[in-house]
């Protein structure tokens, strides 16, 4: 950093923080203008990364012990100071501030200063002034602007069977440094959801926070049941003569014994049976299981049963079921 900028600006301004500020206060403060600053949260926005940069350069110096010391020396000796070319003549400058220092007592412009990238300039001049060397090296964050960087997130993937997926169950992944790394997939994950997993991302490379893992939840299809939120749907087939006549039949349950439900008398194809308590359970609440009635048609019929259906037909009232629907469809 140019010494010209520790004269003029004022970090702790540009933080809203006090000159005692504590270092935790100082990082609380830091990440939440970071956050909102950070150019990721505001693409395209040049005054917003302009800021950012701001808060990141008075964040690497105040929140390094050493540095933010000489910061305060330096602002607290040169109150009203600037920096002049050599030979400009202007009052104030640097030479005021030096000059006793080294004998020419304020004669702007006899004595120059140059600023180097490498040793015998400016900054030598304050190195040995306060006991060390370079004071213009940031330190960490976003490539100069000081502030330590966040390790990069990492996406993962797994398949888990349906299940898993309902009742939940801790896994075993492997990192790509082979390490183990235990997930708890919670009860009631979704086919396609995704699990965070907080710090167990990239390291940071200047010590910050690390990075976190995005695990992308693939479930495998049920051969019988499938998600109806935090329901459980099954389809249930029946012969015509149990949905005509009613009849008490079985229903699978995931994982469980099977329920004995009662199909009322004349239930058509469709209709929905329900079963109290037996679907997804999770913290939130717990589902059911929707039996949804199926009437299975018979794909080969003896003469005896094909001539007992012709005459139970003959037998049924004059009327066609899909006069309902015809009519809506013309209105």
């Amino acid at each position: 950093m140019a010494s010209q900028d520790w004269f003029d600006k004022d970090f702790y301004k540009v933080l809203g923080v006090s000159k005692d500020v504590s270092a935790a206060d100082l990082k609380k403060t830091y990440r939440k203008l970071a956050r909102k600053y950070h150019p990721d949260s505001n693409p395209g926005d040049a005054a917003a990364e302009a800021k950012f940069k701001e808060i990141s350069e008075a964040y690497s110096v105040l929140n390094d012990p050493e540095e933010r010391k000489e910061y305060d020396q330096i602002r607290a000796m040169g109150t009203g100071a600037r920096f002049t070319a050599p030979g400009s003549g202007a009052q104030g400058g640097f030479d005021d501030v030096f000059g006793g220092m080294f004998g020419q007592g304020g004669q702007g412009g006899q004595q120059s200063y140059t600023f180097q990238q490498g040793g015998g300039g400016f900054d030598d001049v304050f190195g040995g002034l306060f006991g060390n060397g370079r004071f213009g090296s940031t330190t960490g964050g976003y490539r100069g602007y000081g502030g330590p960087t966040r390790g990069r997130d990492v996406t993962a993937h797994t398949t888990i069977d349906f299940l898993t997926a309902t009742r939940g169950e801790t896994i075993t992944l492997q990192a790509s440094d082979g390490k183990p790394i235990k997930v708890k997939i919670p009860a009631g994950v979704a086919d396609g959801q995704k699990i965070k997993l907080r710090g167990k991302g990239q390291p940071s490379p200047d010590g910050g926070e690390a990075g976190d893992i995005v695990l992308t939840v693939t479930v495998r299809k049920h051969p019988v049941f499938e998600r109806d939120g935090l329901n459980l749907r099954v389809n249930v087939p029946v012969t015509f003569a149990e949905a005509a006549l009613g009849a008490t039949i079985e229903v699978p349950t995931l994982g469980g014994d099977p329920v004995k439900l009662r199909v009322a008398p004349g239930t058509p194809s469709g209709r929905v049976l329900r079963v109290k308590g037996r679907g997804v359970e999770t913290s939130k609440g717990t589902g059911d299981l929707l039996a949804v009635v199926q009437v299975a048609v018979p794909s080969h019929l003896s003469a005896e049963a094909k001539d007992a259906l012709e005459a139970f037909a003959a037998k049924l009232p004059d009327e066609n079921p899909r006069d309902d629907i015809l009519t809506k469809a013309r209105s």
